[in-house]
């Protein structure tokens, strides 16, 4: 039997071999119709088709559809495996919706929930003990973004009174907990982080001295030319996964442990979000 750290590997090999575009379609008799879902990149891949498979497994109990889950290397590659088919449904940053919505067309279609509410937040975080106390004091520091495409955490940073100008050293680590644990090394002075995944490191020592208002959360986005009836299936069964048993609970806090449940989004909630990006994009 192939190990649990191999089959990861092997896992991700398939994945990431450039397969043909999957089109979700009506399907004659019993057989399932495929979907493919995507995500962008908040882990490392094998830990991403972890996260991801919960769902896709979720989704193969409680709907008529085959489900699976393809990773992405970054957010812009998520964007156009959503736009161009390769996936069906995909898991995307507010400021990737918008990209996706813009170039694709790609509908929205759900959003994680946190205490029943669809916002999420992005904060500074250091190393507790750290002595600084406040966004300013990072002035001539080191600091830590994920994704260089990441708008909002550019915007959500200026928001708090810094620019990356301000920084004596700033990099891309690509992932939330990439930055989270560079700080607790002692490699950067401060980064940015999702408030989840600083909640999760709380008790290693990442200390929060700083946050975004509220802000619309990361979403499910359907390819435009779903059929409506896969796309109601998918809506349906994501909208009644709840922590009501032991086997769901599971479910979304492989996902996410902060999440306990979805609710249905549209376009205008992620309106405030197009304003704060406006001035990075080109």
């Amino acid at each position: 039997m192939m190990n649990p750290p191999k089959l990861g590997q092997a896992l991700l090999a398939l994945c990431m071999m450039g397969m043909a575009p999957i089109q979700a379609a009506p399907v004659p008799g019993n057989q399932a119709a495929e979907v493919t879902m995507g995500s962008v990149a908040m882990d490392i891949p094998v830990e991403m088709i972890k996260r991801m498979s919960a769902l896709t497994d979720y989704l193969g109990r409680n709907t008529k559809l085959n489900a699976s889950f393809r990773p992405s290397p970054n957010l812009d590659s998520t964007v156009d495996d959503l736009g161009t088919g390769r996936t069906q449904i995909a898991y995307l940053t507010p400021v990737a919706y918008i990209e996706a919505r813009k170039k694709y067309g790609v509908i929205p279609l759900v959003a994680p929930t946190t205490q029943g509410r669809p916002y999420f937040s992005l904060v500074i975080g250091v190393k507790a003990g750290s002595s600084i106390n406040t966004p300013v004091e990072l002035k001539g520091k080191r600091f830590a973004y994920g994704d260089e495409k990441a708008l909002l955490q550019k915007a959500a940073v200026e928001s708090m009174g810094l620019k990356s100008s301000d920084f004596s050293k700033f990099a891309y680590l690509k992932h939330y907990d990439n930055i989270a644990k560079a700080v607790l090394a002692g490699d950067f002075d401060g980064g940015i982080l999702k408030d989840s995944v600083a909640d999760d490191f709380k008790n290693k020592g990442i200390a929060v001295i700083g946050s975004t208002a509220p802000l619309p959360s990361y979403l499910f986005a359907v390819h435009p030319n779903m059929p409506v009836a896969v796309r109601d299936q998918l809506r349906d069964a994501l909208l009644a996964l709840k922590k009501t048993t032991p086997d769901r609970t599971a479910t979304l806090d492989a996902f996410d442990r902060s999440c306990d449940g979805f609710m249905v989004v549209d376009d205008a909630a992620y309106d405030s979000v197009r304003k704060l990006i406006l001035s990075y994009q080109k």
